[in-house]
């Protein structure tokens, strides 16, 4: 028997963290999807297939770094992600999964710090996501790392940009073709004060030309390698060697 609605208990509106993804979430997958599959592949691929406790997904998004789990890994996975769009994308894909395998998947609707998790994972990845963070936000981030993870847990983080763009620089993102429509993008980076302006240009063009275009504008906070170490040195965590991608760093837990 379903409960009443009057029975649910309804999540605090303070709770749910706003959809800055709103207009991305549609282009994401499409204009990006195939690179970041192959970079998520060659960062953390390695550590996962050794993980046995479970996998800790930080910022999941559509769901790049769990779904990778799920297929080099039998370890549970603990996906978080707080913003909505991106989150409703994750689970209409794990959906579609069969059901062995979505029992292994728990998504969290929260920020980190507010799911509380305890010692649940032997592996943690936070990928695409620190960059985002004010330094406030970033640095309170890793004592719920820390939390989430077994002593002696593997983190591995995709670092954010060491330094300000010098200038505005204009990455293009491939064009995509749905159908009769060809779906393309870009990224313009540029300094403003202490943090980069990221914006995102999309497009829909059909037979006669283009029949939608959206902008939107993320932030992004600079961080170099040591700083970042530090940060998480505080909260027990020791480095490793480091990768042969210098966009990831990797530290374990130490034991408490």
């Amino acid at each position: 028997m379903l409960p009443s609605l009057s029975d649910v208990p309804v999540v605090p509106p303070g709770r749910e963290a706003p959809d800055a993804y709103a207009i991305s979430a549609e282009f994401y997958d499409i204009l990006q999807a195939d690179l970041d599959r192959a970079r998520v592949r060659r960062f953390y691929g390695r550590a996962v297939r050794g993980a046995r406790r479970g996998v800790l997904d930080v910022g999941a998004g559509t769901g790049r770094v769990t779904f990778m789990c799920l297929a080099r890994s039998r370890a549970p996975v603990f996906a978080v992600e707080p913003t909505r769009c991106m989150r409703s994308l994750l689970m209409t894909r794990l959906a579609a999964l069969p059901v062995d395998v979505r029992t292994r998947v728990t998504v969290y609707p929260y920020r980190l710090d507010e799911a509380a998790l305890r010692e649940v994972a032997d592996v943690g990845i936070c990928h695409n996501t620190v960059a985002c963070l004010r330094p406030t936000a970033r640095r309170a981030l890793w004592p719920a790392v820390a939390d989430a993870l077994v002593p002696g847990g593997v983190f591995l983080v995709q670092l954010p940009p060491e330094r300000l763009p010098d200038g505005e620089a204009t990455h293009v993102l491939p064009a995509q073709t749905m159908g009769r429509h060809e779906y393309g993008g870009r990224m313009v980076m540029s300094a403003d004060a202490d943090r980069i302006r990221t914006r995102f240009d999309y497009w829909v063009r059909g037979e006669s030309g283009v029949l939608r275009a959206y902008t939107e504008t993320f932030w992004m906070w600079p961080a170099s390698r040591a700083e970042v170490l530090g940060e998480l040195a505080q909260c027990g965590f020791v480095p490793l060697p480091e990768r042969a991608d210098p966009a990831v760093l990797a530290v374990r837990l130490g034991r408490r």
